[in-house]
């Protein structure tokens, strides 16, 4: 288990750092856990909502290339503007296809049931 601790500038309004810092956190563990920090990995990013935006930023600024997964084409644009390098959509198998066995990592931040299966041949062998 790991413990986390940072101060927060007071001058940083508390009810915005609560949700940033469980997200950071979240997104910041299994990046360091599968050696994501010191960068040059491609890691896929499943889902672009809140928690998948952070994950994009964090894989970003560590030195990563990152691709980012959703099942809409209209989070494309977000996607890329915070920092993915390649979008996928993952009911499209051709968009999907562009990136097959391709991924060091994948973080998958869906919490809706979906099937995980559809992304195993993303990653490297």
């Amino acid at each position: 288990m790991s413990i986390f601790n940072t101060k927060v500038p007071e001058i940083y309004p508390l009810e915005a750092a609560g949700p940033i810092l469980c997200a950071g956190i979240t997104m910041f563990s299994p990046l360091n856990t599968w050696k994501a920090t010191s960068g040059g990995k491609r890691v896929g990013i499943v889902g672009v909502g809140g928690l998948g935006q952070m994950g994009i930023r964090l894989a970003k600024a560590m030195g990563n290339t990152v691709v980012a997964i959703s099942t809409s084409p209209n989070k494309r644009e977000a996607a890329m503007e915070i920092g993915a390098d390649e979008f996928v959509i993952s009911k499209d198998p051709e968009s999907l296809k562009t990136v097959e066995k391709s991924l060091d990592l994948i973080l998958n931040t869906v919490s809706a049931h979906h099937d995980v299966n559809l992304y195993l041949n993303l990653l490297k062998r």
